[in-house]
Parts: structure tokens; C-alpha cells; sequence
């Protein structure tokens, strides 16, 4: 699975590759944009506190009047502390390069797609153990243009797959697959994805 899923990787990158120097020879000029993920919290039960930030700063470019592609790289740190005793510290490097594809619906309002393809590689040292995930994401948002150089956006995951593996110091690796699908929302705990709402800044 984890092969397939680095062929999709491969297959996406070349298609950015293809779609950029076609938009170079019909002279089309792409808009640059920036955007992210920023999070920090912290919980506290009895004498536990759990810990997380993730910081993961995305930018892209539009490679056609209609298609963007972009790459975020950030990373995500959590902690668990019982007292003066950590009992969970990880450490991840993340990056997640996608593609979206958008459709006008009436003025500056727009829908799109969006195809990610998210990497995570992490180290977690209380448990001495490495770990690797690779996933394919699939999207669907609105994408409201409030001037010509930002945007308000909303969107939520219907599909995602991913492959993990987990290796520790002294013993044997394990391997997690997970399949999750949720297009009609039809389950009040959605296990496929939050709506995300946030902001583009383009130039």
C-alpha cells in the first residue's frame, strides 16, 4: 500500500510538472498564494497535561486559470506529562503536497476540489520508536475572492487513506492501514474530517 500511495505521489508531482510548462507555453501568468495551518493547545485532567501544536505554512501557485498546485512543510509536537514524568514527547516533519481544481459558481464565489497527498515522518523518544505515514486526501470547499489579494475559504474531508508504520528500538514494526469515507455526512461523529474555515493570501 505504502508503494502505491508514493506512485500517486510521483504521478501528482509529474502532473505539476506537465500542467506548469504547458501554462509556460500558452504564456499564462500565475498568481502566487500562501496559506496554513497554526494550532497550539493544552489540557490538564487531575495531574495529566497533554500538550500540541502544529505549524504548517502551505504556499502555491495557480499553474492555469482554473488548477493551482501547492506544498505545505510544517511540523507537529505533542507531550504528555503525568507530574514531573513524560510519558508521551513526538516530534513529526510533515509535508503535503497538493492540487485543486476550481469551478465558478456566480461572481467572486468559487467551488473546488482538492487532491493532497500528506507525508509524515516522526520520532516519538519516550517510547524510542520511528514512525512513517503516507495518505491521500480528497476534499471538497467554497472559495470566496474578497479582493485581489485575499480569499475566505471553507472545507472538509469526504475521503482519506493512509498507510502507517511504526518502528521501535527493540522489537518488531508495525504496520497500520486505514480506510475512511464519509460523502453524505450521514453520522453525527464525522470520523473523515472537520469543516475547516481560514483565509488565502495571494500575489
Amino acid at each position: 500500500m505504502k508503494n502505491l500511495l508514493l506512485v500517486a505521489g510521483f504521478v501528482l508531482l509529474g502532473l505539476t510538472s506537465n500542467a506548469q510548462e504547458k501554462a509556460k507555453d500558452k504564456g499564462l501568468e500565475g498568481t502566487w498564494w500562501v496559506a496554513g495551518q497554526v494550532s497550539f493547545g493544552s489540557t490538564e485532567t487531575g495531574g495529566a497535561k497533554t500538550s500540541s501544536n502544529m505549524i504548517l505554512p502551505i504556499v502555491g501557485t495557480f499553474i492555469s486559470p482554473s488548477v493551482t498546485a501547492g506544498i505545505g512543510i510544517g511540523n507537529i509536537r505533542s507531550k504528555i506529562e503525568t507530574g514531573s514524568l513524560t510519558t508521551s514527547d513526538s516530534n513529526t516533519f510533515v509535508i503535503k503536497p497538493l492540487m485543486r481544481k476550481y469551478w465558478n459558481i456566480s461572481g467572486n464565489l468559487f467551488f473546488y476540489g482538492q487532491a493532497a497527498l500528506p507525508i509524515m515522518i516522526g520520532k516519538e523518544k519516550v517510547a524510542d520508536s520511528k514512525y512513517t505515514s503516507f495518505g491521500l486526501e480528497l476534499a471538497p470547499g467554497f472559495d470566496y475572492v474578497i479582493n485581489k489579494w485575499m480569499t475566505v475559504e471553507t472545507s472538509f474531508t469526504i475521503f482519506n487513506v493512509s498507510s502507517s508504520t511504526s518502528t521501535p528500538a527493540v522489537g518488531d514494526k508495525t504496520t497500520t492501514f486505514n480506510f475512511n469515507a464519509n460523502p453524505m455526512n450521514s453520522v453525527a461523529d464525522r470520523s473523515v474530517g472537520n469543516l475547516q474555515v481560514g483565509v488565502k493570501f495571494l500575489f
